[in-house]
């Protein structure tokens, strides 16, 4: 494998080179162009604040933020392995005439999708920013934010490795884009995106005896527990409100946290090693 990291080091060059052109495809043609990867999460954010505050009531302070702050990482997370899953299988006529390191093709989903969502992350301070000026006895800038870059790079982790291993297995079974889609699709509701991780906890239909149990099990999916944690590092403490019920507040579970940086970086080097293993077939692929 370090030969690999190598050779991927000599070609760095070529691989920003394919960063810069995802950046410009992606918004090739339109008036706004790059300003869509600002504008896309001012939107949403304004229509959930619209949406949980009005529509559905839900009076759980800074409620919107709470959302954001883990739908972010979680667009991230699906936007660059849908990315990726397609990378190999699209360059294939131009991978069986010029050589190459193949993983370049799907680093270069992934890390123009992380530029994306570091711009996004940008608009959410501003959103903090905002919230400030407007109600300067709030501070909504944490202490814990110094822990921010620890989290990008077990997400990054994360998500390069799976981005590595679906990408070669997509491109001799084409399949795999189609199950990583529906995966996609339902993880989205077995992570706290659109709920609090509290609900999890303290949900009315777990006995109270096995509610832990069922709060770490949860957490054992790494996509959950970095949401988990975006959500607790980017924004204050508060207890959630739902309906007349207001559950107490929990911290960062740091030992779950430790798990799910295992798991992202067993992931990455695994994912690694397949697609190594995989990728001189590459050219077989009729």
């Amino acid at each position: 494998m370090l030969d690999e990291l190598r050779e991927l080091w000599r070609f760095r060059e070529l691989l920003l080179t394919l960063v810069e052109r995802e950046l410009r495809i992606r918004y090739k043609n339109s008036v706004l162009g790059f300003m869509w990867s600002l504008l896309n999460p001012l939107l949403t954010m304004g229509a959930m604040y619209v949406v949980f505050r009005y529509f559905l009531g839900n009076q759980t302070p800074s409620f919107s933020a709470y959302v954001f702050a883990a739908y972010l990482p979680y667009m991230f997370f699906q936007l660059a392995l849908m990315d990726s899953s397609q990378s190999v299988l699209a360059a294939l006529p131009v991978v069986k005439k010029v050589y190459f390191p193949r993983e370049v093709l799907p680093l270069a989903s992934v890390l123009s999708n992380f530029i994306h969502f570091l711009l996004a992350l940008t608009v959410f301070f501003a959103f903090l920013l905002a919230v400030w000026m407007r109600h300067p006895d709030r501070t909504p800038f944490q202490p814990s934010l110094v822990y921010l870059p620890f989290l990008l790079i077990i997400h990054l982790a994360l998500t390069t490795g799976l981005a590595l291993f679906i990408s070669a297995m997509n491109t001799f079974f084409e399949d795999v884009k189609y199950m990583v889609g529906v995966t996609l699709y339902i993880m989205f509701f077995f992570c706290p995106v659109m709920y609090f991780s509290e609900q999890v906890r303290y949900a009315n239909a777990v006995p109270a005896k096995y509610s832990d149990l069922v709060y770490t099990l949860y957490h054992l999916n790494p996509v959950a527990m970095i949401c988990t944690a975006f959500r607790k590092v980017l924004v204050a403490p508060v207890d959630p409100k739902i309906g007349d019920r207001v559950l107490p507040y929990l911290p960062l579970d740091v030992p779950l946290l430790l798990v799910a940086s295992a798991i992202s970086f067993l992931v990455l080097i695994g994912g690694y090693a397949v697609f190594n293993r995989m990728k001189w077939r590459f050219v077989e692929r009729p």
